[in-house]
């Protein structure tokens, strides 16, 4: 299946391919701490979605431990410096400022890329982040995973998708690269569900996507609802099928970031055939486009 991939989109824009550096800022989540909830979203891990970052008190050496893991890979390429892990804007701006921006003056980074929730950027936070870009490229990752009303429920997401819509568009007006997480196979959801999802955040201008098919780790509070039987994860052919549905979907210069899941095989108990993601990305590519 033919499609414009992130290292696509990269070797355009930079000339060279970028290599992700996931950190840690230490954060956590509205969504962890009581603001909006306790328990995080229904298919978070404990190290909210952090599992791959570098940690450590000091930013500057988490970012020469991640080079390092890539270093025998990274023969011509650049980086990207991933703060990954939990909610990366859900702090003062003050703090926000110390440490994105010694990052961005790094030569060796081209792209700040930051995961953080649509309900977690102020105005303060925008301006920031509008300044930053001014300096090097930001990317920003929202998770609107779901627009079924009944999905949001059952995930715990803790926000309406106006907010998204919103968020998007606060992004959009200040040329900041987008990229969008949708979810699929949550329980109950049809591939009309999905389709819609996707066609909210291309509305909403999104710059990228990144698929994930839902799977269960056992430190989320998705793993005893799966122990029970009352929910189930994709079989690897209607993963396939979704996406043969969903990726021709993206209009030109719309980059797919990521086209399937990356659980910690040391918590991944479903679907036990995503953690072989060698063989599932042969098998997207081998797929016919309809």
């Amino acid at each position: 299946m033919n499609y414009y991939s992130m290292n696509d989109y990269c070797r355009e824009t930079f000339g060279k391919k970028l290599y992700k550096l996931s950190l840690d800022g230490g954060f956590t989540c509205p969504n962890r701490d009581g603001t909006k909830g306790k328990g995080g979203c229904i298919f978070c891990s404990a190290a909210g979605a952090g599992e791959f970052a570098a940690h450590g008190a000091d930013v500057n050496e988490q970012l020469e431990q991640a080079k390092k893991r890539v270093a025998a890979k990274n023969k011509n390429g650049g980086y990207i410096a991933y703060f990954q892990s939990f909610t990366n804007t859900y702090a003062p701006v003050s703090r926000l400022r110390e440490l994105f921006l010694p990052v961005v003056e790094r030569p060796d980074v081209d792209v700040l890329s930051i995961a953080t929730r649509p309900d977690c950027l102020g105005n303060d936070v925008l301006t920031l982040l509008s300044d930053l870009n001014k300096k090097k490229p930001v990317w920003v990752e929202l998770g609107l995973q779901t627009v079924k009303p009944e999905s949001i429920a059952f995930i715990r997401r803790g926000y309406e998708t106006e907010v998204y819509v919103r968020a998007a568009a606060a992004l959009k007006a200040r040329g900041i690269y987008l990229i969008t997480h949708v979810i699929l196979g949550l329980p109950g959801e049809t591939a009309e569900d999905m389709e819609q999802t996707l066609r909210c955040a291309l509305a909403a201008g999104t710059n990228g996507v990144k698929f994930h098919l839902l799977h269960v780790l056992k430190d989320s509070d998705l793993y005893p609802l799966w122990l029970e039987g009352k929910i189930k994860t994709l079989t690897k052919e209607e993963y396939l099928l979704l996406l043969q549905r969903l990726v021709p979907l993206l209009p030109p210069g719309v980059a797919v970031h990521r086209l399937t899941g990356d659980g910690d095989k040391k918590t991944l108990v479903s679907p036990l055939w995503s953690a072989n993601k060698k063989d599932v990305l042969n098998s997207i590519h081998n797929m016919k486009t309809p």
